[in-house]
């Protein structure tokens, strides 16, 4: 029985916690697109913790939760994604991730995912991924492209 198939010898953890200290490479001006900010040239950024930041965390934590079901050659992906970023956290401040496994929809893996630094909550909502073969989702990416 594969992973894919729900392997009767391993389980997916039920509640994974990443910590993370915020540096200069996590701040919104650094990880969030050009031209999304505000001020005239709509690239003013907030000098604190980039929700596109928060969102790898995210990924990580719930993806952590999911390596005790994968085989070699499997790797999860996520597939939805619906967040609140609730409160801002400066540089260098402790966040803490939690990834906790709701359990499966078919094939789909439902988490819910809550952040925190020292002050309290910052982030929360849910997250889905699935296991899927690393071969064939690079292949499946590669026809996407126009040559």
């Amino acid at each position: 029985m594969t992973a894919a198939s729900g392997s009767k010898t391993a389980a997916i953890r039920p509640e994974v916690t990443i910590s993370h200290v915020v540096t200069e490479q996590d701040l919104a001006d650094r990880v969030a697109a050009t031209g999304t900010g505000g001020g005239p040239e709509h690239n003013v950024f907030p000098r604190t913790l980039g929700t596109a930041r928060l969102i790898s965390l995210m990924e990580l934590a719930a993806a952590r939760a999911m390596e005790p079901i994968l085989q070699p050659g499997e790797l999860t992906a996520g597939i939805v994604v619906r967040v609140e970023h609730i409160a801002p956290t400066p540089l260098g401040g402790t966040v803490r991730m939690t990834a906790r496994y709701l359990g499966r929809e078919g094939k789909h893996h439902r988490f819910e995912v809550i952040a925190a630094d020292d002050a309290g909550e910052i982030f929360r909502g849910q997250h889905i991924r699935a296991v899927v073969e690393a071969r064939r989702l690079e292949k499946g990416a590669s026809r996407r492209l126009r040559i």
